[in-house]
């Protein structure tokens, strides 16, 4: 197994502790963005602005959307450092180190990269990334195999329709319910397979003075598959996709984020035009997602193809 960096602290359980290193410090709160980005457009459907930049915006606190018009990329910044949630597209890392730029931050200041699925539409801008950035992307052990290759995996209910995308060099494995520690940060690994193998939430709190709030990145629930995998033959993965919607609905959560911003209506909530906090939202995010394995699983039974 290879060694963990030593700013990674106490993430293994027999891991050893050892004090974090002290490196400069940042300021944990970037500045307001030093350029003007046009907005994106407001009739977009989920499908829409993969490649093309989003505005980067302040979520909360230290949280912050470096990502594209159609797909999440996240940056929390700390007081050793900034992780970075996310590549999007390969076409997307341009975008997001830009992004990461007009923030008030330096590439070299992210110290490591996460991701929520293996899928080259949230993970193909990663190597670029890591080459940057020089940060390691941490993964499970069953999307680190498809990060590493760029290839699918024939387990992914999307494997025939999968795009390769450039595979990370060096992607360092953790286990669920992994706390990736950053001097002030901590950031915990929930593995929600589904809609893919390797899907994992993340969880962490981000505070504006004396208000703090548990944000949760939730992976993607959608139930696509290529022409040949049905959902229904595979019960041993239809419950763990019924156990992963169990535990997002389960966790604190006051602002849900989503792969697909439009999946969790973020731009509008980030514009004012709804509301940024609702404790209930990881809930209804669940059960949307039940819903939708609950009618593919059905169609499947009726005899309709995927």
């Amino acid at each position: 197994m290879r060694v963990l960096p030593p700013l990674l602290v106490c993430l293994l359980p027999l891991a050893a502790c050892q004090p974090a290193p002290r490196v400069a410090a940042r300021p944990a709160v970037a500045a307001a963005p030093s350029e003007t980005v046009p907005a994106c457009p407001a009739n977009a459907t989920v499908m829409d602005g993969w490649d093309e930049r989003a505005p980067p915006r302040r979520i909360f606190g230290n949280t912050f959307y470096i990502g594209t018009c159609g797909i999440t990329s996240i940056l929390i910044a700390g007081n050793q450092g900034v992780i970075v949630i996310d590549g999007a597209t390969e076409k997307a890392a341009v975008p997001i180190e830009a992004n990461i730029r007009a923030l008030g931050f330096k590439l070299g200041d992210v110290r490591y990269l996460l991701n929520t699925h293996e899928h080259s539409d949230h993970a193909g801008g990663l190597a670029q990334l890591q080459r940057d950035t020089g940060a390691p992307l941490l993964a499970r052990a069953v999307a680190a195999t498809t990060l590493r290759s760029g290839k699918g995996n024939p387990d992914d209910p999307q494997f025939e329709d999968m795009h390769p995308y450039p595979p990370v060099a060096d992607v360092r494995v953790i286990a669920d319910g992994h706390v990736v520690q950053l001097g002030d940060l901590h950031l915990t690994a929930h593995a929600t397979p589904g809609h893919a193998p390797g899907g994992t939430s993340w969880t962490w709190r981000s505070c504006e003075g004396t208000h703090c709030v548990d944000i949760v990145y939730a992976d993607s629930f959608s139930t696509p598959t290529d022409a040949h995998h049905r959902r229904s033959d595979d019960p041993a993965a239809i419950a763990a996709f019924r156990r992963s919607l169990d535990l997002v609905a389960s966790l604190p959560c006051d602002i849900l984020l989503t792969p697909h911003p439009l999946r969790s209506n973020l731009p509008a909530r980030l514009g004012g035009q709804a509301p940024l906090i609702n404790p209930n939202a990881c809930k209804a995010y669940a059960e949307e997602g039940r819903a939708g394995l609950d009618a593919r699983i059905a169609e499947e039974q009726r005899g309709k193809s995927p």
